[in-house]
C-alpha cells in the first residue's frame, strides 16, 4: 500500500501538482519568476469591442488606452519588498521590461520580441521561461494570453494570470493585481500546493455579434489559493428553475424603474429585464435605456459618458457566473468614470438564487484601487419578486 502511494505522489510530482509547501524564501537559490506581459490586452474593453483579437486598430481609432502595463506595473511595486527573494527574468521592451524598471527591478532579460508585438511573441516567451526552469511564469493580459501561455509551456511549470484582458474565464487568474500579489507572496515565503485548471477562451468575433461560445484548450498547473484564486464558472440548476427565477427578477425590476436613464449591463438576468420591458437588450453588450426605450445600444465608455452627464442615471447589473464579480469582468465599458458618474447608491445589483449561493462575496476590479475600496460593503441584490439579500463587496 505504501509503495502505491509513493507511486502516486511520484506521479503527481511529475505532472508538475505539487505535495505539501516547501520554503523558498530559505532556499540557497533564489526563486525564479518569469514574467510576460502582453501590452494589449484589455484595450478593447472600455471601447466596446470585447476583446482586442483582430481589432487593435479599430480600438486604438476608438481612443482605447494600454491596461496590461500599468497592471503589471501596480502588481511589481507591491512586490518590491520580496525583491531580494527572487530573480526576475524578463522579455524585451513592453513586454515585461519596462515595466519591470519602472517598478524598480533588475530583471534578466531574455530573447526577441517584433515590432509589433503578437500572440507568436507570447508563446515563445513561455516556451523559453519555462526551459530555463522558472519557478513561475506571471502573466499579464486575459483568455487570449492564457491560451498563448500554455501553448508555448514546457515542463509544466506553474503559471499565474494577472487580470488584465476583457474576458477571463480561465481559472489561472487571480482574482485582481493585489490578490496576484498575495499568492506570489505565499509561493515565495512558504510555497503553495498546485493545482491543474482550466485554460478557457471564447470566440470574439462570435462575441461581438452576440453569440457566447466558450472552449476548453487544455490546463495549466496553477498556486491554489481559494481565496485569491478566481473560481470557476459554476453550474446551473435546471434551466425552467433558473428562468423563472430571471422572469421574477425582472419583473420586479421592470415595475421599480422610474424615469432615470439605465445603463443595463451584459448577462442572462439583465437580459430578461429587457425582455419583460419588451426591448432588444443585447445580451453581451451595454445598452442605455430610458422611458422603457433604448436609447444607445452596444455602448462604449466614451458614449456612456458623453449620454449620462449631468443626469439621473442607474446601473443594472449582474454577477458574472461563479467568480462573483459585478464590475471589470466583461462589462469594462462601465468604468471608474461611469460608475463615479452615477454613484454607487445607484447601482441596482441582480442575481438568480442559485448563483448567489455559490458566490461567497462579490468582487470588482475597476482597475482603480481607490474606487475599488469606496465600493466595498454591503449591497442589496434582488434575488426574486420582491426579495433582496444582504451581499458584501470585497
Amino acid at each position: 500500500m505504501e509503495d502505491d502511494v509513493q507511486e502516486v505522489l511520484k506521479a503527481l510530482r511529475c505532472f508538475g501538482v505539487a505535495h505539501g509547501y516547501q520554503d523558498y524564501s530559505r532556499a540557497k537559490e533564489r526563486l525564479k519568476i518569469g514574467l510576460i506581459v502582453n501590452p494589449i490586452a484589455g484595450m478593447g474593453g472600455r471601447v466596446g469591442l470585447k476583446g482586442t483579437d483582430g481589432v487593435l486598430e479599430e480600438a486604438i481609432r476608438l481612443g482605447a488606452k494600454p491596461v496590461s502595463p500599468l497592471r503589471a506595473v501596480e502588481t511589481l511595486k507591491k512586490l518590491h519588498h520580496l525583491k531580494n527573494a527572487f530573480r526576475l527574468i524578463t522579455y524585451p521592451g513592453e513586454m515585461g521590461e519596462k515595466e519591470c524598471v519602472e517598478a524598480g527591478f533588475e530583471p534578466e532579460v531574455v530573447g526577441s520580441i517584433s515590432s509589433k508585438t503578437s500572440s507568436e511573441d507570447t508563446v515563445r516567451a513561455a516556451s523559453e521561461l519555462s526551459e530555463m526552469s522558472v519557478n513561475l511564469i506571471v502573466f499579464v493580459g486575459g483568455d487570449g494570453t492564457a491560451r498563448d501561455v500554455l501553448n508555448g509551456l514546457k515542463n509544466n511549470v506553474p503559471v499565474l494570470g494577472i487580470p488584465s484582458g476583457v474576458k477571463m474565464y480561465s481559472g489561472v487568474f487571480a482574482v485582481n493585481p493585489e490578490a496576484g500579489v498575495r499568492i506570489i507572496e505565499k509561493f515565495i515565503r512558504m510555497g503553495l500546493p498546485l493545482s491543474m485548471v482550466e485554460v478557457m477562451d471564447i470566440d470574439e468575433e462570435e462575441f461581438r455579434k452576440g453569440r457566447l461560445t466558450a472552449k476548453l484548450y487544455g490546463y495549466a498547473p496553477t498556486p491554489y489559493d481559494p481565496e485569491f484564486i478566481q473560481s470557476r464558472k459554476i453550474a446551473s440548476v435546471s434551466a425552467a428553475e433558473e428562468l423563472d427565477n430571471q422572469y421574477e427578477i425582472a419583473k420586479y425590476v421592470s415595475e421599480l424603474m422610474g424615469e432615470e436613464i439605465y445603463i443595463m449591463c451584459p448577462g442572462s438576468t439583465v437580459y430578461a429585464v429587457g425582455k419583460i420591458m419588451g426591448i432588444d437588450k443585447s445580451l453581451l453588450g451595454v445598452d442605455i435605456t430610458q422611458n422603457g426605450e433604448i436609447i444607445a445600444s452596444d455602448v462604449n465608455e466614451g458614449q456612456i459618458l458623453s449620454i449620462i452627464r449631468g443626469k439621473k442615471v442607474k446601473i443594472i447589473v449582474t454577477p458574472i457566473g461563479g467568480q462573483g464579480f459585478i464590475f471589470g469582468r466583461g462589462n469594462q465599458q462601465i468604468s471608474p468614470a461611469v460608475i463615479r458618474e452615477v454613484g454607487r447608491d445607484n447601482i441596482i445589483v441582480i442575481s438568480t438564487r442559485n448563483k448567489l449561493s455559490k458566490i461567497d462575496k462579490l468582487r470588482v476590479d475597476t482597475g482603480d484601487e481607490e474606487l475599488d475600496r469606496e465600493l466595498r460593503g454591503e449591497f442589496r441584490v434582488i434575488t426574486g419578486y420582491r426579495e433582496e439579500r444582504i451581499v458584501e463587496v470585497s
